[in-house]
Order: C-alpha cells, then sequence, then structure tokens
C-alpha cells in the first residue's frame, strides 16, 4: 500500500454492545483515523433510533453509518417497529441494492429484547453470551466483554466502558472519550 492510498484509507473505530439483567448497552470510541493521523477525537458513534427505543452504533464510513441508521429507522416505521424484521430487511436490501452494496460500515443494534450485528454481505448475527463488537478494536472489546461478564457482576453500562478502556490500550484506532447509551427491558413497550 502506498503512503497516499494509507492516508487516504480511514480506519475504524470500537463499538461494544453488551446485554445483561435486564438492560443493554451501546458504546463507542470517538477517534476518527485516516491512516497514522487522528482527524477527531469526540465523534459520536452510537445513537439512539425509533423514539429512544432502539440503539445504534457503527463502525467504518460515518457517512455511511449514519445512512444505515437512517435507512434502519425507516424499516422499524415500514414494519411497524417489528425490530428483527427490520433488521433482516435492511441486510437483505444492503446487500441486493447495487447503491447500498457500497456502503463501507458494520452495524451493532439493539432494542430491549435483542442485540444484533448487520453487515453489508446479509449477516444478522445474535450472540449467544449477549456481547457483541465491531471495528479495529472490536476483538479486543469482545474478548474483554466477554471474561468481565463471567468474571465480574458489573452492570451492563460498567462492562461496555471497561471493554472499551481495555480495547482502547490495545488499539491505537480506539481512544479513551467513550459514549454509552442504555435502554432496559420496559423501553420497548
Amino acid at each position: 500500500m502506498t503512503h497516499d492510498e494509507e492516508m487516504g484509507r480511514i480506519r475504524s473505530t470500537t463499538v461494544v454492545c453488551v446485554r445483561r439483567d435486564g438492560r443493554v448497552a451501546l458504546g463507542a470510541d470517538g477517534q476518527v483515523s485516516m491512516g497514522p493521523t487522528i482527524m477527531k477525537g469526540s465523534a459520536t458513534k452510537v445513537r439512539t433510533l425509533a423514539k429512544g427505543r432502539v440503539l445504534a452504533g457503527f463502525a467504518g464510513s460515518a457517512a455511511d453509518g449514519l445512512t444505515l441508521c437512517e435507512l434502519l429507522e425507516a424499516k422499524l416505521e415500514a414494519v411497524g417497529g417489528n425490530f428483527t424484521r427490520a433488521c433482516v430487511e435492511l441486510a437483505k436490501d444492503w446487500r441486493q441494492d447495487r447503491r447500498l452494496r457500497r456502503l463501507e460500515a458494520l452495524m451493532v443494534v439493539a432494542d430491549a429484547e435483542r442485540s444484533l450485528l448487520i453487515s453489508g454481505t446479509g449477516d444478522v448475527i445474535e450472540a449467544d453470551d449477549g456481547v457483541l463488537a465491531i471495528g479495529s478494536g472490536g476483538n479486543f472489546a469482545l474478548a474483554a466483554g466477554r471474561s468481565l461478564m463471567r468474571h465480574t457482576q458489573m452492570t451492563a453500562v460498567e462492562l461496555v466502558r471497561e471493554s472499551l478502556s481495555i480495547a482502547g490500550e490495545i488499539c491505537v484506532y480506539t481512544n479513551d472519550r467513550h459514549t454509552v447509551l442504555e435502554l432496559h427491558a420496559g423501553a420497548s413497550k
């Protein structure tokens, strides 16, 4: 890879979602990098959708991630708020639509009952253990989250914050400025 290619390559982030004790938390760091340069340290990569009933986070291109959030919100409205169906429909469109196939991002989304990873290859994945993570620091956050789930009594929010902190200690594309959102089991009703 040439220097010009490396400079234009936008590095990802870390997004982690943890479900525990009837609560779900979704968080991300705030770093945006292009090649070896940190362009911004306080980007927001998680948001609420569907009037606060759904959490969404993305890793990859910001414009593409925001587009996917808007598309998911439209799908939720079109299917009467059925979270799983909206996610499957989004994944199907993302994979099949020539225009959407170019979107370069991954998403983790959650409502009060389910947490799902959605990709442009048509994947809709629900974690067996309640922990999902994406982005360049995703595997570090995933390992930290799973270990902390097994060996501590931390809340979902605490688990997300600590997983992001651990990922930030390892991944150079993850910083210590975190945004964490939370839902509880009654939020979808």
